[in-house]
Parts: C-alpha cells; sequence; structure tokens
C-alpha cells in the first residue's frame, strides 16, 4: 500500500522490519557489519538527542513508502542527514526559537486527517503504522513533528538576512564555464482576466449577524472560542484544529487579516471583519513577542447560481470581444478583471517561486497546467472554474497563453530572476555550511563505532 504525498514524518512511524526483509528491498549496505542490520542500537547522539539504528530503519521505509529511488541512498547518508536534523534543533532550544505545543498538536491534526482519509479508517491508519491507540500515535507524530518544526526553524533563522547583490550574481555566473551553464526548460508566459461571483447583502448580513452571534456568546458567556471553530468555521486548513494558527507579521496570510490579527491583545475577540475568502472573527490565545498564537472563525456568504451564470456570460462576453479585435487581452485585463494582483500587469501571472513572468512546463503547478496545456498560440479558453483550496469562493477565468520559449542555455539578461536565485542558493549553502561546522565544534556528538568509517559530507567524527 502507497500513501502519496505525506511528509517523512508520517512513515516514520512504521512498525520495524526485520533485517533480512531490508537486505531484499533495499541491499546490504557496505558499512554494515553483516547481513544483518542492528535494529535497536544507538546510532549516535547530537546535543540532546539520541538516533536509534531504527530511525535509519523508518526512513529507508518511509522513502521506499514514498516511491523515492533508494538505489543510490545508503545508511551513512541517511545517518549524516539525520544528525543535521538533531543539530539544527538542538540548537533551536539553545537559541530559544520555541514552538509551541499547539502549533505542533495543529500540524499532528492536519496529518491525522489526511492519513485517515487517504486510509479509509482511523482504526486502518492505526493497524499500518502498527499502534495500539490514537494516544500512542499522537504522542510519537507529535515528537516527531516538534523536531523537524525547530529544525525548519534554526535552518530559516541561519538564511533569513541573505541576500544577493547584481554584482555577486554577475559574479556567479561568469565564474561557470560556458560548457557547464545551466540549460532551461521550455517556459510559458500567462495571462488571465477573472470574474468573481458576488454574494448579494443578505448573504453577506446573515454571516455578519451570526458570527456577531459567536462573539458575544464567547465574551459574555464564556463559551468556547475553539470549539465553536470546529462546529462553525468553513476554514478547511484550521477547522479540525479549533481554528488555530501560529502566526508572525512575515506569515503568508493576506494582509486584511493581519492587520486585525495583530491590532488585538491577548485574549481579546475581534468584530467581524472581510477577506476576499470571506468574514472572520480572531480570538488571540497568546502574544508572545512578535508571534501570535489566533484562533479564528471563517464563514462565506452563499452565491447563488444566478451570480455564477452571470460571472460565466460575462467572460463569454469578453472572449468574443477579445476574438473580434474590439480590445486586446490586456486591455481588457485592465478593464473587466476582479483580480487586482494581475489586472494592472495585462491579466499576466507571476511565479510565486521567483515572481518572473515565466513558468517552467515541467515545474508547474499541476492545476495551472492541465488549465493551458491544450490552448494553442493566441487561442483564449472558454471560462474555467477555480475552487479556492483555502476555502474561499469559486472564482471563472479566460485563459491565454501570451508567449512561449523553447528549452535555452542560461542567458545572463533574459534569464537574471533564475541565475539570481541560483546565486541566493550558493550563497544559503555556504552560510548553512559554516554554520554546521561551527555547531559541531561546539556541540556534543557522539557516533558509533560502527559508523565512524563514514564518508559524512559534515565533519561527525571530529578529528
Amino acid at each position: 500500500m502507497r500513501i502519496k504525498g505525506l511528509s517523512i514524518a508520517f512513515f516514520a512511524m512504521v512498525g520495524l522490519v526485520q533485517a533480512q526483509e531490508m537486505d531484499q528491498a533495499l541491499g546490504t549496505d557496505s558499512t554494515a557489519s553483516g547481513n544483518k542490520i542492528k535494529l535497536d542500537g544507538i546510532a549516535a547522539v547530537v546535543g540532546d538527542y539520541v538516533i536509534l539504528e531504527s530511525d535509519i530503519d523508518k526512513t529507508l521505509i518511509d522513502l521506499k513508502n514514498q516511491g523515492a529511488s533508494t538505489e543510490d541512498i545508503t545508511r551513512c547518508s541517511l545517518l549524516g542527514k539525520l544528525m543535521e536534523d538533531r543539530l539544527y534543533a538542538h540548537q533551536a532550544v539553545q537559541d530559544s526559537l520555541l514552538v509551541s505545543d499547539d502549533m505542533v498538536n495543529a500540524q499532528s491534526d492536519r496529518q491525522i486527517q489526511q492519513l485517515t482519509q487517504q486510509i479509509g479508517s482511523v482504526e486502518k491508519m492505526l493497524s499500518y503504522y502498527k499502534k495500539p491507540d490514537m494516544e500512542s500515535f499522537r504522542e510519537e507524530l507529535f515528537e516527531i513533528n516538534k523536531l523537524r518544526m525547530l529544525s525548519e526553524k534554526m535552518q530559516s533563522k541561519i538564511v533569513e538576512e541573505i541576500e544577493v547583490t547584481p554584482e555577486e550574481v554577475r559574479q556567479f555566473f561568469y565564474k561557470i564555464p560556458e560548457d557547464e551553464r545551466p540549460v532551461f526548460g521550455a517556459e510559458l508566459e500567462i495571462g488571465q482576466i477573472v470574474k468573481q461571483p458576488e454574494a448579494p447583502e443578505e448573504e453577506k448580513q446573515k454571516v455578519i449577524n451570526e458570527l456577531n452571534k459567536i462573539r458575544q456568546d464567547v465574551l459574555e458567556n464564556d463559551g468556547n472560542f475553539r470549539v465553536k471553530a470546529i462546529l462553525h468555521s468553513e476554514d478547511p486548513g484550521s477547522r479540525p484544529n479549533g481554528g488555530f494558527y501560529s502566526i508572525t507579521k512575515e506569515t503568508q496570510f493576506v494582509r486584511e487579516f493581519k492587520d486585525v490579527a495583530f491590532s488585538l491583545n491577548e485574549g481579546e475577540v475581534s468584530e467581524p471583519f472581510e477577506t476576499i475568502f470571506g468574514y472572520h472573527i480572531i480570538f488571540v490565545e497568546k502574544v508572545r513577542g512578535q508571534e501570535r498564537d489566533i484562533r479564528h472563525i471563517l464563514m462565506i456568504p452563499d452565491i447563488p447560481q444566478s451570480a455564477i451564470d452571470k460571472a460565466v456570460s460575462e467572460l463569454d462576453t469578453i472572449r468574443q470581444h477579445i476574438l473580434d479585435g474590439k480590445y486586446t487581452f490586456a486591455e481588457a485585463a485592465l478593464n473587466f478583471s476582479d483580480e487586482k494582483e494581475t489586472k494592472f500587469d495585462g491579466g499576466l501571472l507571476r511565479n510565486p517561486i521567483n515572481f518572473d513572468s515565466r513558468f517552467e512546463l515541467t515545474k508547474m503547478d499541476p492545476t495551472l497546467y492541465n488549465q493551458v496545456r491544450d490552448l494553442k498560440d493566441g487561442e483564449i479558453s472558454r471560462p474555467i472554474r477555480e475552487d479556492d483550496p483555502r476555502g474561499g469562493p469559486p472564482k471563472f477565468k479566460i485563459m491565454k497563453i501570451s508567449n512561449r520559449y523553447d528549452e535555452h542555455e542560461a542567458d545572463f539578461a533574459k534569464d537574471y530572476l533564475k541565475i539570481q536565485e541560483l546565486a541566493l542558493r550558493e550563497k544559503q549553502f555556504k552560510a548553512i555550511k559554516e554554520w554546521m561546522d561551527e555547531h559541531i565544534e561546539d556541540t556534543y556528538i557522539h557516533v558509533d563505532d560502527e559508523s565512524k568509517s563514514c564518508n559524512f559530507a559534515n565533519n561527525w567524527v571530529k578529528q
């Protein structure tokens, strides 16, 4: 049974397997001392964290379950990666980069919900992971997620202030030998004109009244905001966790939501307010410096079929007028599109990775690729419905491929943004390597005798 799209943390709980089965599935590692893999010995210690031999086994099983090729993966390389993660987490604790238990539990709840949907039921999930009950499953998942989140937080801190100047980008590019310069795949520029069906005022007021009623019950009758979020919120990402999010001002939420969240004091509940997703109320549960633990309830006003039909009809008319030459696609986007992010740029979509206007075919979001894959040059699509995965109302759009770019060798002027990204990655990698070297020296590290012969990328076996 293969479960796709899940993180390593999920599969790290798979039960241990016998060494002979592991050998058959993955091949005998050159560092093993025989045909059997020691399952419960200590492979390494990094700071306050112990890595068992079985942790390596679980990670191998994880990779195999996700369909990854394991031919070139050795136990040594996996042990090195696990040690890196533990060093990040250990130093995060030392630097007081804390992760709240609520934040970890919220992530665990989302994973359990996803697993239950994919496997079929809670009972099947527990059986698959060889866990006797949900409590033990949650406990182990909590520890795995906490370590991973601490590790990610530490890595983000190391690179958060690293930037590259135009001169550094130029030097990075021209030091690459001409015959070794990267080749970028075929790319598209894509334009779209969007219509967002509007809910009538009476539906909006109905939602506002309901949110005010919930707010009043919380403030006057000590109603439990968490329970009310589970019962009433229409945000699929946070509803199972009682509407919980842990956010900073850098968190990728819409501005209106963050403005309200950071205007409240601990324990306060906001008035109902509107974002592109619907109407919200926010409860600030805890303030920790620049970080806030909040809970929110989202309600989306009902959009009648008549509003949807109107949006589709308007797009059909716009499309026909463009084809008839009454105005260009860019002019139509400026005058008729409801999407502020693209209308002033001729409807041109921006790549969320680097904000370039080009999308490399092999790296495109599958949903976007499926929307444009059959479009010919100059062709404009019929209206397409797009549901918001974050819980907002649906939108409708017509799309056009503005430009195509064939596969080509990197050009400094034409591909500057991509080259800048590569230069930034190299600089970040060097910063992480320097950080790793420094903290390996300052941290207690022990590697089991059987693993000391590994050719680690880092100096785990201190000389």
